[in-house]
């Protein structure tokens, strides 16, 4: 038995960690399918939330940014701002100026769609390999109509608490992008303007070239639409099968497994316990983590709380949208993992620090119109176009920033000649 049992181990030993990887996959796939036989209900009313969720929700919202930011790529607006905005993106988050593309992207429009752009940047080596890691780890941020309408409006009631959901997530995730332009800090840009070619008129010649010599646009706008739907489908399927493993966690019990192992970390910190299963949840779905939050019986305090760190770890169900925008290129998920992690604890101390206890005015106005601001906002027309006019506004007062910033160096240059 002795030699046998060696045997065994020297065989195990051998195995790679790939190889490890690869069986625990199978276990956890043949698990899912055994949990599908036995509960195919559960199976069909989680798939069926999480195709309503991604029609109803995900498609519409976030289908006309891929198709805007496809089209403005292949437009040369990409190059352009490559150009005009290194000075600015450089020096702050060490990444090339058409860095500031995927950011007004990412910072608008939410999840998935800044990795989408930070990978075809990739593609067209517009960017490094820990360049386009630093963008993906910050520049993927919830939807600021989310944050301000669904939670703020839609799930707590008061229109006036976006202002800390939604300016806790993005202040965190700018910190991180600070502090991840140490990350790689002795790696020199392949893709780096020259300061020679910094300049207005260059940037305004890249552009110009780039709409010249583009595809004709019928060809240009269909390409973007079928590129854009593709990944949208793909989306879609993750977005169910999330919704389907969620509700198979729920009913075995798996799910309050969680959250007891969350509380060992979280209740000593003085987190209510009537919130960790909606943590728990929202480890794999951040929508329906925060609903969930939104609707436990605990301080509102801490329920903001809750949803900052939802918002900022995303989800398992993000986690895996990004891993397939990303599957083509070489950019590595676990920056971005850990950043997920940083994010949730940085935005959670963020809206502690900026929480305001509602007053007794809030308290006797807000619940009479929360309903019709509830239904105003919520119109998938008015959601569409204040994202659009969002993502334009926040492109032209980057282009503008950038220009000032040109004109500024060149006024300063000037005087020092002049000296």
């Amino acid at each position: 038995m002795i030699p046998i049992f060696f045997k065994i181990r020297r065989r195990l030993t051998r195995v790679n960690k790939q190889e490890y990887a690869s069986l625990f996959w199978i276990g956890l796939v043949i698990l899912f399918i055994w949990g599908m036989v036995i509960q195919p209900k559960i199976v069909y009313e989680g798939s069926l939330s999480g195709l309503k969720a991604w029609w109803n929700i995900v498609f519409p919202s976030l289908l006309p940014f891929f198709i805007v930011s496809e089209i403005l790529m292949k437009l040369g607006l990409v190059h352009f701002m490559g150009v005009l905005l290194e000075p600015i993106m450089r020096p702050l988050f060490n990444v090339p100026g058409t860095g500031a593309f995927v950011m007004v992207i990412g910072f608008t429009s939410g999840f998935p769609i800044g990795s989408m752009v930070t990978a075809n940047l990739r593609k067209d080596n517009l960017c490094t390999q820990l360049e386009a890691e630093r963008l993906i780890s910050f520049t993927n941020n919830s939807s600021p109509l989310f944050m301000l309408t669904a939670v703020a409006v839609g799930m707590f009631g008061r229109p006036e608490l976006g202002v800390v959901i939604a300016g806790s997530h993005y202040l965190a995730n700018l910190v991180l992008g600070l502090l991840l332009r140490f990350y790689g800090p002795n790696e020199r840009s392949l893709i780096e303007t020259p300061v020679s070619n910094r300049s207005i008129k260059n940037a305004f010649k890249v552009l110009l070239s780039g709409a010249k010599g583009g595809p004709p646009l019928g060809q240009l706008l269909g390409e973007a639409v079928a590129s854009s739907v593709s990944k949208l489908l793909n989306i879609g399927g993750f977005i169910i099968l999330f919704a389907v493993i969620i509700r198979l966690l729920s009913h075995s019990g798996i799910i309050d497994l969680l959250a007891s192992i969350l509380g060992l970390l979280l209740m000593p910190l003085g987190m209510s316990p009537e919130i960790l299963q909606a943590l728990a949840s929202g480890l794999f779905e951040m929508t329906i983590g925060t609903k969930m939050v939104a609707e436990a019986n605990a301080s509102e305090l801490h329920r903001l709380m809750a949803v900052a760190m939802i918002l900022g770890w995303s989800g398992f169900s993000i986690h895996a949208q990004v891993a397939s925008m990303i599957a083509k290129t070489d950019i590595r998920m676990g920056i971005f993992v850990f950043t997920r992690m940083a994010h949730a604890s940085l935005a959670a101390f963020f809206t502690w620090l900026f929480y305001e206890p509602p007053g007794n005015s809030a308290t006797l106005v807000v619940p009479s119109l929360a309903p019709v601001i509830h239904e105003f906002f919520h119109s998938p027309l008015f959601i569409l176009i204040a994202s659009l006019l969002l993502m334009f506004v926040a492109l032209v007062s980057l282009i503008i920033l950038g220009i000032l910033v040109h004109l500024l160096s060149h006024f300063y240059k000037k005087i020092l000649t002049l000296h």
